[in-house]
């Protein structure tokens, strides 16, 4: 077992308060949104290494004997590196609208990046390796978020909702009628991706009647029913003034997570975060092709070659109880699954779920991790990963800790 330090991105639309209140730590007075936690080449956590009180880069000690830290089930799957990827994620603000790529699709766009020549840090690049991203979050505070298109004929309710507050047809805008006609299609997806397309390219126009819509929407018009849907119109406009994802936001399910709830998202699903502290895991891939709400790069034709445009019911993921009194959320991707682990003063010792290398982070309390081959203990804000060769790991609360022990742990899903 190594004790880990992990690295902490300070993206701007981070929290300044979350992850350091969560993890029991001082602030650092900067945005912080995403503490990486596992092999990936662009951010590894770093190793405490006992033998000899050095530390390696996760990635170069997984590297160093794959078969030992991932076991041969998972090197065979998914080959000699951590497969999987966890992060403590708090946005303060909306994160860009976004879509991740299937297998098959990493491969080929990063192979044909890599062919013409494409730095791998330009701004311009969408692929910087050749994983897919399938991932889940785990809400620990109220969590808000777009995620996969709602029903054509539920959108049009609400773009009618919308129309009916301007005062006669003349005086609503084009584009909000076109939007209308477009989800009228006898073909539900082909009629919302016209309608995903015609905002994606429609420049300054769709600004421009952006502006008309949450100007209507801000002058007194009634948000209810749709109080969730609109005032995210709104909120994103101010962010973001005429971005088209302001209202390829009202073309998806508009979500609100309560503490302990979960959802997965699977390639070809546009999303969005908006507000919230979380446990994300996905597959080790830093893979995002992006939609609006954000200056970064946007290729239109690779966006629209990567989303799936038919209607989606929200993908929930409920917690599984293991005959080991395990609380798992596996969501259906082999790279990972989460483990939840709650210790009270008078729970006894959970067991670790492992199939290959496991993390694990705490987050409230202090724990002991028990193998054969040795123990470690982790107060609140540590982590440690724990190899495949380790196995079977045993997770109990540290003896006269103040309150309950919380402690999340990933694995692969195999």
């Amino acid at each position: 077992m190594y004790e880990i330090e992990n690295v902490l991105r300070d993206y701007a639309w981070g929290s300044t308060t979350a992850i350091a209140s969560l993890l029991g730590r001082p602030e650092s007075g900067r945005p912080e949104a995403e503490l990486w936690i596992g092999a990936h080449p662009d951010s590894p956590s770093v190793a405490h290494l006992p033998e000899d009180g050095t530390r390696s880069p996760l990635d170069s000690l997984i590297a160093s004997d794959p078969e030992h830290f991932l076991g041969s089930d998972s090197v065979a799957a998914f080959g000699p590196r951590l497969p999987f990827l966890a992060k403590v994620l708090a946005a303060a603000q909306p994160l860009s609208l976004q879509v991740h790529p299937s297998l098959e699709q990493a491969r080929e766009g990063f192979a044909r990046e890599n062919a013409a020549g494409v730095d791998p840090h330009a701004p311009h690049r969408n692929y910087k390796d050749d994983n897919h991203k399938p991932e889940m979050i785990f809400a620990l505070t109220p969590f808000e978020a777009l995620c996969g298109f709602r029903p054509a004929a539920e959108t049009r309710v609400i773009l009618q909702h919308i129309a009916d507050a301007f005062p006669g047809p003349a005086q609503v805008p084009a584009l909000l009628r076109a939007l209308l006609e477009d989800l009228t299609a006898s073909d539900e997806g082909a009629g919302l991706r016209r309608a995903f397309e015609r905002l994606i390219t429609g420049g300054q126009g769709v600004s421009e009647e952006t502006a008309l819509v949450v100007a209507a929407l801000v002058s007194g018009a009634s948000l209810e029913p749709f109080q969730a849907e609109l005032g995210t119109v709104i909120s994103l406009n101010e962010k973001y003034p005429g971005d088209p994802g302001v209202l390829i936001s009202l073309l998806l399910n508009r979500i609100s997570l309560k503490p302990g709830e979960a959802v997965y998202l699977p390639a070809g699903n546009v999303h969005a975060y908006l507000h919230g502290l979380g446990v994300e895991v996905m597959a080790s891939s830093d893979n995002v092709l992006r939609g609006g709400l954000t200056p970064k790069h946007i290729d239109v034709p690779e966006l629209l070659k990567t989303i799936d445009f038919h209607p989606v019911a929200v993908p929930m993921l409920t917690a599984e109880t293991s005959v080991l009194d395990q609380e798992l959320f596996r969501p259906p991707f082999g790279e990972f699954q989460l483990q939840r682990i709650e210790l009270g003063p008078d729970s006894g010792p959970v067991p670790l779920a492992q199939a290959g290398a496991a993390v694990v982070i705490v987050v409230a309390g202090a724990v002991y991790l028990d193998s054969p081959k040795g123990d470690l203990e982790l107060e609140q804000g540590g982590s440690a990963f724990i190899a495949a060769a380790e196995a079977p790991v045993n997770v109990h609360r540290v003896a006269g800790s103040t309150g309950p022990a919380l402690a999340f742990a990933v694995t692969t899903g195999l």
